[in-house]
């Protein structure tokens, strides 16, 4: 028995030297002494069992209270690109400065979105090749449109949606709306348009996300805003809606503005969200619900240095008990939409300075003292 023993060690030896070049020498004293070193007992163990294969365990959607918890971001204006009647634009020249990388105006972002459950932003431009220019646009100062290749900063950077209506989606006519809903899609981006509804699954959750324009239309949308929202909060539990509304360089709501922003939240929609005013607005609490009047600017190619390079990421939480949605709470994160303070880069930046952070909370105060509802504090962090 000893010499059969000692021939099915020196059997497990042999199968090991073709392994053993860069391992420690193992001696046949050690072997007989029964004190195998762990390489071999690695190879016996794998020879005994099978490898365990299985995927590793998916993590829980769920909280220690058995909810649902979603957070999402909504930030203002992101218009990339140029005007197509110009050989070159600032955005082409800081994209060269940057060594090509269309990444860059999300570098000091990215994380944020990437740590979220939903990022929405107001797509302001066009993804198309097309140099047509409707005859209704052609003495427009600012048409925007980039390469449908540039969709990818946004689902490469952590963005899942976008809305589509506002004054400068149409700035190269209907084909050219067709290739920018086309290559969002291919890139993985939900929109919407005012006949189009976005749905998204967040956690097992349908959310929908409705927009509108409503410059110069708020007579046309009266009646059908709260007839599509009624609709869709029939069949999705989180309604989002987008409005391109207000005056520009405006820090407050037009009386249309609140007018049509309570509408929708008394028709069923879960959050509002506003922009074109390329300037922060305050939020109301109406309800239960937050509007956000003007998200302001967040990438925005239209302007070298504007006046007010300020805004804010707006961040909110729902949480889903028992089929029940709830508000859980917001926070803003105030950001410089340029990383530099002398010209505008297109890169937005978290604000880290005290009288920065100040004074985009006592611009969103002071012009939300006439807002009914308006919120009494603009917390920081997720209370």
């Amino acid at each position: 028995m000893r010499k059969l023993a000692l021939l099915l060690l020196a059997l497990i030896l042999c199968l090991s030297c073709a392994h053993a070049e860069e391992e420690e020498e193992i001696s046949m004293e050690e072997i007989l002494s029964g004190a195998a070193p762990e390489a071999v007992q690695s190879t016996i163990t794998g020879l005994e069992t099978e490898e365990d294969t299985s995927a590793p365990a998916a993590e829980s959607i769920y909280e220690s209270d058995g909810s649902v918890l979603i957070t999402i971001s909504a930030v203002g204006d992101f218009t990339v690109g140029g005007d197509s009647r110009k050989s070159t634009s600032i955005f082409d020249d800081e994209l060269k400065r940057q060594g090509g990388d269309i990444h860059f105006t999300m570098r000091n972002t990215r994380d944020i979105f990437l740590a979220d459950d939903l990022t929405i932003v107001n797509f302001e431009g066009t993804l198309t090749d097309s140099t047509y220019i409707p005859a209704n646009k052609k003495e427009n100062q600012f048409l925007f449109s980039a390469p449908p290749s540039y969709a990818a900063m946004l689902s490469e950077n952590g963005v899942e949606a976008a809305a589509l209506e506002n004054n400068h989606i149409m700035d190269h006519g209907e084909e050219a709306f067709e290739d920018t809903k086309r290559a969002l899609s291919d890139a993985g981006v939900v929109y919407s348009t005012s006949t189009e509804i976005g749905v998204m699954e967040i956690k097992g959750v349908q959310v929908a996300m409705l927009s509108y324009l409503c410059i110069d239309r708020y007579a046309q949308l009266w009646d059908v805003v709260p007839r599509d929202i009624a609709a869709a909060k029939e069949q999705y539990p989180i309604v989002i809606v987008s409005f391109h509304w207000g005056n520009e360089t405006y820090y407050q709501p037009t009386d249309n503005q609140v007018k049509m922003g309570r509408l929708a939240v008394d028709a069923g929609a879960d959050l509002v969200l506003g922009h074109h005013s390329h300037r922060i607005q305050p939020i109301e609490c109406y309800k239960g619900v937050y509007i956000c009047y003007s998200l302001g600017n967040f990438c925005f190619a239209g302007n070298s240095k504007p006046s007010d390079m300020s805004s804010f990421i707006f961040q909110t939480r729902f949480r889903l008990r028992d089929g029940q949605v709830s508000n859980d709470g917001f926070r803003i994160i105030p950001i410089r939409i340029s990383s530099r303070t002398d010209r505008n880069d297109f890169i937005p930046t978290v604000l880290e300075k005290d009288t920065a952070i100040d004074s985009v909370l006592s611009t969103l105060k002071e012009n939300g003292r006439k807002l009914q509802y308006a919120v009494e504090e603009y917390p920081l962090e997720w209370k």
